[in-house]
């Protein structure tokens, strides 16, 4: 993946819009860009998983923070709930074409992340 070195510069619409306290983009970035919003968001880009898939895949969360994380990502639209109707209870979470979209630009980012933690934590900046 091929990233340019000089930043694009803010589109005017952003310039001033996502600093001020009160932007409702904050909430939003708040929610995405959490450890484990942006690990269930990566995951269910592969495709539907069930509630034990995402918890073995997010490797560490616990049981509250992902039924946490799960209950807002599906609020904000970005994931979908599908609860079956059998014995015993199935639910299968997948993601909106919101989510998909939002996935589809941070695979770039995590990527970058892993490609670079190596060199960054061990003190190479």
């Amino acid at each position: 993946m091929k990233v340019s070195a000089i930043p694009a510069p803010l589109p005017d619409t952003l310039a001033d819009g996502v600093f001020p306290a009160g932007c409702p983009s904050r909430t939003v970035l708040d929610h995405i860009t959490s450890k484990w919003g942006v690990l269930i968001l990566l995951s269910l880009s592969e495709g539907e998983q069930r509630w034990s898939e995402l918890r073995r895949r997010a490797d560490g969360i616990s049981e509250k923070m992902l039924a946490q994380t799960l209950k807002t990502l599906e609020k904000d639209g970005l994931v979908r709930r599908d609860a079956q109707h059998v014995i015993p209870p199935r639910v299968d979470y997948s993601l909106t074409k919101r989510g998909r979209e939002l996935a589809a630009l941070l695979i770039p980012l995590v990527t970058w992340a892993f490609d670079n933690a190596e060199a960054i934590i061990g003190g190479e900046g």
